[in-house]
């Protein structure tokens, strides 16, 4: 996969790709990232990327001359997935993660300041926020992007550990512990211990269950539960009935 980021501080990426999943996808050649600096393609003389708004208010709206020309600049940008991070878009999750870790070429734009020209809608494919809140830039949602994204393509990390986590099938991740067995004196569950694959499994699949309904039970309402997991939900709700 290539990877393509339009962005006004391309220092800001240095650490996420340059550690851990993210780089051992780079260093063994299944993922490609190139930062632009888009503020290099400006044609004004100061490099300005931005001017302020017509009909007025605060702050400064970026122009849409360096976007599009750093854009065109990069091979296959035509055929590529072009994002832009926004407020506005659709909130990113994990379906759409596995959406994106599909295709082969992805480009993200990072707005900033008040905004982008709005007229970038007609060199984009869609527009993708990670949350309810506001950033200073799209640098960080980039990031967060981009993190979802390579961790899901193939021979990056295991599958079984991306198939146990949260999300992957709609259920919250069940509970995790390591050594030691108690540690001032809260104990790891017995049955963990057991050597019970059997029963590991039930226990695992009933602190999912339990985390998804406390939690984010809007979860189950996207999931095809089995006789056993609505065996186990009744058993939740009747202990949390009161």
């Amino acid at each position: 996969m290539r990877i393509d980021i339009l962005t006004l501080f391309p220092e800001m990426f240095t650490g996420i790709i340059n550690s851990s999943i993210i780089k051992r996808a780079i260093d063994k050649e299944i993922v490609q990232i190139h930062l632009h600096d888009f503020r290099d393609f400006s044609n004004n003389k100061h490099n300005k990327v931005d001017d302020t708004p017509y009909g007025g208010g605060a702050g400064m709206v970026i122009t849409l001359q360096p976007i599009v020309d750093c854009l065109k600049s990069i091979p296959g940008y035509k055929t590529a997935l072009k994002i832009l991070t926004s407020a506005v878009g659709n909130v990113h999750n994990q379906k759409q993660a596995i959406s994106f870790s599909k295709q082969n070429h992805i480009i993200i734009i990072c707005g900033h300041y008040e905004g982008i020209d709005d007229r970038i809608k007609n060199y984009i494919d869609m527009e993708v926020s990670i949350g309810d809140y506001i950033l200073t830039g799209g640098e960080i949602a980039a990031m967060s992007i981009i993190d979802s994204v390579i961790r899901l393509i193939p021979n990056v990390i295991r599958d079984e550990s991306i198939d146990e986590e949260s999300f992957s099938n709609n259920f919250l991740e069940y509970d995790q512990f390591t050594k030691p067995p108690v540690y001032e004196d809260l104990a790891v569950p017995e049955v963990l211990m057991s050597g019970n694959h059997e029963e590991i499994r039930k226990y695992r699949r009933y602190t999912a269950i339990e985390k998804t309904y406390l939690r984010r039970p809007e979860l189950l309402e996207n999931v095809q539960l089995t006789k056993e997991d609505l065996k186990i939900l009744q058993e939740i709700k009747n202990k949390n009935r009161n």
